[in-house]
């Protein structure tokens, strides 16, 4: 399987848009998870102790649980491109399984929801199609909760943010067969985010009906450091 290096970057822009709590758990993990995304394989240990501690005292701490599992599919990726089909394989259904166990005990979590539906959305788009539904379903669920806590107008959130949880959505609707939704969803980024890259997919989308991966989300990450005020 490839899972491209876009995944954690996406999970942190959306993040720190769209949480609320002034004690974020996100905060304390994730430019570990970030460095260690771009090769830095200290950074992500580091980052994995520290869920993994808290999993000590409190087996279900779910944004402990939700970005351990993170981290267990990110490491799947390496062994897959190392040839450890078995270790990978093993760690990426353990990472599903955490990230599912997460979900189970904060349903209504946004630093759980969040974080699941930007690595399964972005994961899917690399498994074959009987294999990408589940996780896009999820996925979509995900952003559909963070959707319903935010509101219909995603002004506040700012181009980035918005655009990500847009298209996210608009895409995961299309790849689901929902052509009318998604089609409501980028007609709605081309009219509130003209002159965006956001705007630029969903004009390809409503021309072509489909999107490659790179123009479906984490339009504007890079591996650098982050811009979160936009």
């Amino acid at each position: 399987m490839k899972l491209q290096k876009t995944t954690i970057a996406a999970v942190m822009i959306l993040t720190s848009g769209l949480l609320l709590s002034q004690d974020r758990f996100d905060m304390k993990v994730r430019n570990y998870f970030f460095a260690g995304l771009a090769g830095d394989a200290a950074s992500l240990q580091k980052g994995m102790k520290i869920c993994e501690d808290i999993l000590a005292k409190d087996p279900k701490q779910p944004e402990a649980l939700v970005w351990h599992g993170t981290g267990l599919v990110s490491q799947s990726r390496e062994a897959f491109q190392k040839g450890d089909q078995k270790n990978g394989a093993d760690l990426w259904q353990r990472g599903l399984d955490e990230m599912d166990q997460a979900e189970a005990l904060a349903p209504n979590d946004l630093g759980v929801r969040i974080v699941r539906g930007s690595v399964l959305l972005i994961a899917s788009q690399y498994l074959p199609e009987e294999a990408s539904h589940p996780l896009i379903e999820k996925g979509l669920s995900d952003y559909e909760k963070a959707y319903s806590v935010q509101g219909p107008d995603l002004g506040h959130l700012g181009t980035h943010k918005s655009g990500e949880l847009m298209i996210g959505m608009a895409d995961a609707y299309a790849r689901l067969g929902q052509q009318d939704k998604a089609q409501q969803w980028f007609e709605r980024i081309q009219k509130e985010l003209p002159g965006t890259p956001y705007a630029t997919s969903a004009a390809t989308w409503l021309e072509t009906k489909t999107l490659a991966p790179r123009q479906a989300g984490c339009l504007s990450c890079h591996t650098g450091a982050v811009d979160q005020s936009k």
